[in-house]
């Protein structure tokens, strides 16, 4: 059924598209063919439209049951007309919760609908859509229906017209049946038509062309610089830098600029490049990462927090701004470096280092915010690849020791550099010694 309408619909647009003059149709007289069919409606009440097309449970016309209808048509606008009209057929009528009489008795039935024409009367053919109320009498049976369907009109010469129509009569009383009318009839028009209305020509009065002084298309009438070219939209008057502000009012013609700051652009104070209405420190330059706002220095010691390896505590940017630790602290540091001792060619630490290691843990434990370095070292004795096994393994032995004395693993980092950084001559046996080393490096960064 969606697809008949749709043919319709694009059939109607088809023919429109070839004319715009459009006519009402004048009273007319119809007579026409029916057939009334139960038989097929039960069948799409039971299954489906679509069902009953696909396998054909459709009824043929010797099934049907056959009359008569006459018809009154009269135009409300160019594409609706008003149809009534009285269908007489004889046929064993199916009353609902009756049984059927196999005798044909009289059918009455009385219509009123409106056709929704796709074109006006001034085609030959015209597509249309029709629905309404219908009342029918069977005996003793009286009932209501609404009749819904598609039809086409063709025109003969604007004086008679055949209409063939097809309906489906959906009951709204107990009385009435489901049931498909189908009709094909001619109506032909009564009355004479009215004759157009004469239209008098009226010359148009001569009209001096109006002045546009400056050519800008914009009449002097209208133009706020009649003078000088300009545009429409600021009613004749320039703009020389496209800002949407005339000239006359712009503070920066020359610029593009903002209504609210009199056509000049947004102010940047601070001239950091960020303008003022993003700029979050618009007296204070600053940078875009920080939306226009110095990079921050939490600590206020002079080191910004990017470059502050210690945001929350003041130090000299020589130490990262991280506080200078005290010389007594490195200091002990430092001696208890040059007493840690080791196992000849291992890395076993020999007891008399647990005690400079002990101080170390002690001055750990006073100050959480201190990180150590432990670099491993070794002479130049023995292939290099062996040396820097040793150093590391050196390096990590004073880092395990620390740590089972519990200083938390994460503030000390062992490493091992083998031979690579001597503080003295390999060729002496003095040298070497000091070459052999641990050395430590507190930090708080």
């Amino acid at each position: 059924m969606k697809k008949v309408l749709l043919a319709f619909l694009a059939l109607g647009l088809f023919m429109t598209s070839f004319g715009q003059n459009e006519y009402k149709k004048r009273p007319a007289i119809g007579v026409h063919f029916i057939l009334n069919d139960f038989k097929t409606a039960a069948s799409i009440r039971s299954t489906s439209l679509s069902n009953v097309l696909r396998t054909k449970q459709y009824k043929q016309t010797k099934d049907m049951a056959a009359g008569m209808a006459v018809s009154y048509i009269r135009g409300l606008s160019n594409n609706i007309d008003f149809e009534s009209s009285i269908g007489a057929s004889f046929l064993d009528y199916p009353v609902p919760g009756k049984s059927l009489t196999t005798q044909n008795k009289l059918l009455l039935e009385a219509v009123a609908t409106g056709n929704v024409k796709l074109t006006s009367d001034h085609y030959w053919i015209s597509p249309f859509i029709t629905a309404g109320i219908g009342a029918s009498k069977y005996k003793g049976y009286y009932a209501a229906f609404v009749p819904a369907g598609l039809g086409l009109q063709i025109n003969l010469y604007d004086d008679a017209f055949i209409l063939i129509n097809s309906q489906y009569r959906i009951p709204v009383t107990e009385n009435a049946a489901y049931h498909i009318y189908h009709s094909i009839g001619v109506a032909g028009n009564i009355g004479k038509p009215k004759a157009p209305p004469v239209i008098p020509v009226v010359l148009p009065p001569v009209v001096e062309a109006p002045k546009d002084t400056d050519g800008d298309g914009i009449i002097d009438a209208n133009d706020k610089c009649p003078t000088v070219a300009g545009l429409a939209s600021l009613q004749g008057c320039p703009d020389k830098d496209g800002d949407g502000i005339a000239d006359a009012e712009d503070k920066c013609p020359d610029v593009a600029g903002l209504v609210k700051y009199g056509g000049c652009p947004i102010p940047d104070t601070d001239k950091d490049g960020i303008n003022d209405e993003q700029d979050k420190c618009p007296d204070v330059a600053g940078v875009a990462r920080y939306q226009g706002c110095p990079i921050p220095d939490t600590d206020k010691d002079g080191v910004n927090d990017e470059e502050d390896k210690c945001v929350n505590l003041a130090g000299p940017a020589s130490n990262y701004g991280c506080p200078v630790i005290a010389q007594a602290v490195v200091d002990k540091i430092n001696y208890a470096a040059k007493n840690i001792f080791f196992a000849t060619g291992s890395a076993k630490l020999l007891p008399k280092s647990f005690k400079s290691l002990n101080e170390v843990v002690k001055i750990l434990g006073e100050d959480k915010t201190l990180k150590l370095d432990i670099d491993g070292h070794t002479d130049s004795q023995g292939k290099p690849e062996k040396n820097q096994i040793l150093s590391d393994n050196r390096a990590s032995a004073v880092k395990t020791y620390l740590v089972s004395k519990g200083v938390e693993e994460s503030r000390l980092n062992a490493a091992g550099h083998g031979q690579d950084q001597p503080v003295a001559d390999n060729k002496t046996a003095a040298g070497r010694a000091k070459n052999r080393r641990v050395e430590m490096k507190a930090r708080n960064y």
